[in-house]
Formats: structure tokens, sequence, C-alpha cells
């Protein structure tokens, strides 16, 4: 880790109109950071710099700042965290003051609400604009009690191991954070959500016994496929309904067996995408599919009652994402809407936009900060009346939002450390 001070509480007293998020957040976009994020994570670090913060870059890569109240442990520990790497391939930054349509926040039927200054590419709403809104708080927010630490990852969108270093979750690490509270950056369209699905891959592997095709012989593995899909296919028939996520969701994506037109197959596998709601783990997921599967293969007439299974998850370092669940009814959460629709109706937001309470729609880093109380939140959205926006050639983010989740961000860690 490089030297710094924990002691950021020591720098001047920042007023919020002395960072600009809008013009960070451009300079930020047009910073690629999709192949390697060292340019992204230096513009983080001298911004900290500039306005007297100090800031640590981590065995991991993540970017740490910290500030302590002179009352650090009559007051929670606020982690807000997000991320500074993007998807591929890069898309150019562009700022559009006249834009219309579903980026403008129009939708089938609505008399609109005129055009609208966005700003466009990758990252701008996937985690820069977030970003954005929480370096801004961060910098505003002198606590009277507890601490507050800004937590930024490296790595989110590939195998997230800056976070599961940060949190304890690599062999090796201990949890570095140990917070009380943690705020999220994702684009939520600046609604608080409080849950998340987790993802997990795995590979059904079915191995039986080659054979000549023409011979009542060997252990057809391809054949057994059958059954392994039809375990799939009835895993979750009996599985209750998350009362935020709803139900659970087990996919098949890629299937490849045989090599020979005239050859009873060996080998076959299955690779799956599941979708978890608590309180199922990744090992938990993994044992009971290869017990659905073997059961079903072995209920099958003929050869594939011999073809045995293996179910393993995808082998990487870090964890994968598991399902959380924050409480709706925290009085954090309550805080984070509360402040969001306020930030909305202050800057002219269409009724309705910003304050929801409810889950988010993909995996993200906030699984391993739970079960401490989470809540994702941030400008933009994953997707729009047009289609996908995070993720997409079309990434965008509109301004307004990205003013008025800052704003959120510093009354929230105002109210919980003022």
């Amino acid at each position: 880790m490089t030297d710094a001070t924990d002691d950021a509480d020591a720098s001047p007293a920042l007023d919020a109109t002395d960072f600009d998020p809008v013009g960070f957040l451009e300079t930020a976009v047009a910073t690629p950071s999709h192949e390697d994020v060292e340019g992204m994570r230096r513009l983080l670090v001298e911004t900290l710099e500039e306005f007297g913060v100090d800031a640590a870059v981590d065995d991991a890569g993540c970017v740490l700042a910290r500030k302590s109240s002179p009352a650090p442990e009559e007051g929670p520990h606020v982690v807000a965290n997000t991320h500074i790497d993007t998807v591929t391939p890069h898309v150019a930054f562009e700022r559009d003051r006249g834009a219309t349509g579903p980026e403008a926040g129009e939708t089938e039927g609505s008399d609109g609400t005129g055009p609208a200054d966005v700003i466009r590419g990758r990252g701008a709403c996937d985690a820069k604009g977030p970003l954005a809104a929480l370096l801004y708080g961060f910098l505003a927010t002198d606590p009277a009690r507890g601490r507050l630490t800004l937590a930024v990852t490296p790595d989110e969108e590939t195998l997230s191991r800056g976070a599961a270093a940060l949190t304890g979750k690599l062999p090796g690490t201990e949890d570095g954070l140990d917070g009380d509270q943690y705020l999220v950056g994702e684009p939520t369209g600046l609604d608080a959500c409080t849950a998340a699905k987790g993802r997990f891959q795995g590979r059904v592997e079915l191995s039986g016994e080659a054979a000549h095709a023409a011979e009542f012989a060997g252990a057809n593995a391809v054949a057994a496929a059958e059954g392994a899909l039809s375990a799939i296919r009835r895993f979750d028939a009996d599985a209750d309904d998350h009362p935020q996520l709803g139900p659970p969701k087990l996919t098949p994506t890629v299937v490849e067996g045989g090599g020979a037109t005239n050859q009873v197959p060996a080998d076959c596998a299955v690779t799956v995408d599941r979708r978890s709601v608590p309180p199922e783990t990744a090992e938990g997921f993994r044992s009971g599919l290869e017990d659905a599967v073997r059961a079903a293969i072995g209920g099958m007439d003929g050869s594939a009652a011999t073809v045995d299974v293996d179910v393993a998850l995808t082998d990487r370092e870090s964890p994968f994402f598991e399902a959380f669940s924050t409480d709706p009814d925290h009085e954090f959460v309550g805080t984070v809407a509360e402040a969001a629709r306020a930030a909305a109706a202050d800057a002219g937001l269409p009724a309705g936009r910003g304050g929801a309470v409810r889950p988010f729609g993909a995996a993200t880093e906030a699984s391993y900060f739970a079960p401490a109380p989470t809540v994702v939140f941030g400008p933009g959205d994953l997707a729009d009346d047009a289609g996908a926006v995070a993720h997409a050639e079309r990434e965008y983010v509109r301004v307004r939002e990205v003013e008025a989740a800052a704003a959120t961000v510093a009354e929230v860690l105002d109210r919980t450390l003022g």
C-alpha cells in the first residue's frame, strides 16, 4: 500500500461548490478505463489531493480516502463505494445539450419533458456518474461524529479482486473497511436500491463411456443431457419468492458434447447462469444442482444410468456475487430515499423520478458488504424505453441527475455523520 495518512479531517473544510461533479464527470468519461484503469485512478487521486485529501492506493489497486470526526466512536462508519473500470469497447465522450426522446426522460404517451443536457460515453452512468456524485458528497462532508471512507475499486466489471481484498474475501486478506453502512454507486435512476440477486456461473459435466454407435455399448453423455436439462428446468419448482427480489432463475446457456458422428459420446457439459436470492449461497447452489442432476440421470433407462455427474462453479480467485438484501425500512434506506426525492424535485426532474425503494437489476460489489445495511444509488439507468444504456454503445447520463445525485449524497452523509 502506498503511504498515506488516515487523518484527512485535518484538511480544510470544503464547500460543496468547490468541486464541480459535472466537470469531473466530463474528464472522467474522456479518460478510457476499459483496458487499463491507471489514467482514471490517477485522475481520482489527483482530484482528492487537490482538495486537500490524502489518498492511498492499496496493493489491489483500490483508491482509499478517509475522514474521521472528533468523535469517531459516537457515530457510524459510512463507506461510499463504486468502481472506475468500464466494459469494452470504449465509447468517446460527448455532451449533448439538446437530447430528446428517452434520453430526455420522455416515455410513450407522455407530453415529453423537453430537450435534456446529457453526457454520453463509456462509463457515463456505469459508474463514473455515480463516482462523481460520491466524490462530491465525500469532499463536501466534514463529519461531526463517526467516520467516512471513500473506497473505489479497479475491477468490478471483471473479477472484483479489489473489493474482495478490501473485505477480506481473498485468501490472506482481512476486512479493511469494517463499515457500519455502505452507499454503493451504480445507475439506479436516483432510487434507493436495497437488494440484488446474486450471480453464479457453473458447469454440469457428464462423463460416460465411448463406444461405436453401431453397438449397444458405452454410456452416452449427450443422451444424459436430457435428464440434466430436465433437472435444470425443474430446479426451482418448489422455491419460494423472495419478498424483494422475486424468484431465483437458472438458465442453461452453453451445451458442449460429442466429437465423432459415429461414436457414443463419453463427455457432455452444460454451462448454467444462476441468479440467486437469499439465503442461497454459491456452494449451496452447486451441491443442490449436482444432487438434482444425479437423481434425474439415475432415474433414466439404459446406459445413461452409468453416466457420472460433477457440478463445479467457474474457477475464479474472488467469490461470486451472492444475493444481498437490506431491510427496506432501515433508517439509512429512508435517509437516502428522502434525500433523493428532495434533490430530484429541486433539480426539476419529472414527478416520480428518484427516491423509490426497490431492488437493483444487476449483480454488484454491494454483495461483498452485506449483511451491513447497504444501499445502491446513483444517476442514470441500466436501460430505458429504447433499450440498454449501461454497457451499450448509447450509454449516457442526464446532467441534472448527476447534480441531483451529488446533492443527495452530500445530504445523506450530513444527516448520518452530522
